[in-house]
């Protein structure tokens, strides 16, 4: 069973093409937002997903287009991949340092959209990058991809380590999530 998925997107203030193979495979991030890029890498490296993403939005106006709608697409990829979700593990949780920043992700590929976050970052950006964006990208993926997602950022002090332990722990849980561990539909109800 091929799980991959093929996305393309294209408005007023993006156009974005992405490919997704949860099997793994090469991972490049072409977003115009570098330090946004290096999250996506960690993300899909820490999933060992295989990740191929070209965005070009408006930046002369901000971010928040680029990574809201990066989100939309990378979510519908999910979506897509897993399919019936026939045999995943469906839920995975990570507790992820970098440095003095401690972060907590939990996940259900649960067919219900929800997304708690609690992530207050000290710093405003990053680079280039408005920290708020963060839970903008999340909201989106959780949303489109159907996931129920806590996120939450228990301590740090550098806004760049508690952004990078967020999507780290992230990849980890989207890889958990969606492994292969058995037969059927992982719920009580039979069905997702």
């Amino acid at each position: 069973m091929e799980r991959i998925a093929a996305i393309e997107r294209n408005t007023k203030e993006t156009q974005i093409s992405l490919s997704l193979n949860l099997e793994g495979g090469e991972v490049s991030a072409e977003t115009g937002i570098g330090f946004f890029d290096h999250m996506l890498t960690a993300l899909a490296f820490y999933a060992k997903f295989g990740l191929k993403l070209k965005a070009k939005g408006d930046l002369h106006v901000d971010a928040h287009h680029t990574v809201e709608d990066v989100g939309i697409v990378l979510g519908q990829a999910l979506r897509q991949a897993l399919g019936d979700k026939q045999g995943i593990r469906r839920f995975a949780s990570a507790f992820i340092p970098m440095d003095e920043a401690l972060c907590h992700v939990a996940l259900d590929f649960s067919n219900r959209a929800f997304l708690y976050f609690q992530a207050e970052t000290p710093q405003e950006r990053i680079g280039d990058y408005d920290a708020c964006l963060t839970e903008e990208f999340m909201r989106a993926l959780a949303m489109n991809s159907q996931t129920t997602l806590h996120i939450r950022a228990l301590y740090g002090s550098n806004a760049h380590h508690m952004t990078e332990a967020m999507f780290k722990a992230l990849g980890v849980c989207l890889g958990e999530a969606s492994r292969i561990t058995g037969q059927g539909v992982t719920s009580t109800k039979g069905v997702l």
